[in-house]
C-alpha cells in the first residue's frame, strides 16, 4: 500500500512539474519580447573577446524581474542588473560576452530566469573563430612603384 501511494504521489508531482514547464515556455511570448535572442557573431579572431546586447521588453500588464542568467561554460559572461524590476512597456538590457577561446565554429547558450523562475528563456549565439597569421603578408612592392612622384 505504501508503494502505491508513493508511486501515485511521484506521478502527480511529475505531472504538475511537466504542466508548469510546458505552460511557461508558451506564456513567455505573451509577457516578454526579445531582441537578439539568437545572435551570430560571424567570424572573429581566436581569443578576441566579443559581446552583444539582448533587449527584453515587458509587453504584459504587470511588472517583471530579471532574476538570474546561467551559462554553459566559463567562456560566456553575462552582465545584467540582478533582480531588476521593469514595468509594462519598459525594456532591460542583458549583455552576453564570449572570450573567443573556442577554436572553429561555436554555439553557446544562456538561460535567463524571470519572476522567480516562473519564466525561462534560452538565448543562443554562434560564430566561428579563425587564427590570425603570425606573420602578415609582406608589402607589395609593385604598389610602391605606382605611387606618383611629387614635383619639386
Amino acid at each position: 500500500m505504501k508503494r502505491i501511494v508513493f508511486v501515485a504521489l511521484a506521478v502527480l508531482v511529475s505531472g504538475i512539474a511537466f504542466a508548469q514547464t510546458g505552460s511557461t515556455a508558451k506564456d513567455i511570448t505573451k509577457v516578454l519580447e526579445f531582441k537578439n535572442a539568437e545572435f551570430n557573431f560571424g567570424k572573429i579572431p581566436f581569443g578576441k573577446p566579443v559581446e552583444y546586447d539582448v533587449f527584453i521588453k515587458n509587453i504584459s500588464n504587470d511588472s517583471a524581474s530579471l532574476d538570474n542568467v546561467t551559462v554553459g561554460c566559463g567562456c560566456t559572461t553575462p552582465k545584467y542588473e540582478k533582480g531588476k524590476r521593469f514595468g509594462p512597456g519598459e525594456t532591460v538590457k542583458l549583455t552576453l560576452g564570449f572570450n573567443g577561446g573556442t577554436m572553429g565554429t561555436f554555439t553557446k547558450q544562456a538561460s535567463i530566469y524571470f519572476n522567480g523562475g516562473v519564466f525561462v528563456k534560452q538565448l543562443t549565439f554562434k560564430g566561428e573563430t579563425y587564427t590570425v597569421p603570425a606573420n602578415p603578408a609582406p608589402a607589395n612592392s609593385a604598389v610602391e612603384k605606382l605611387k606618383p612622384e611629387v614635383a619639386n
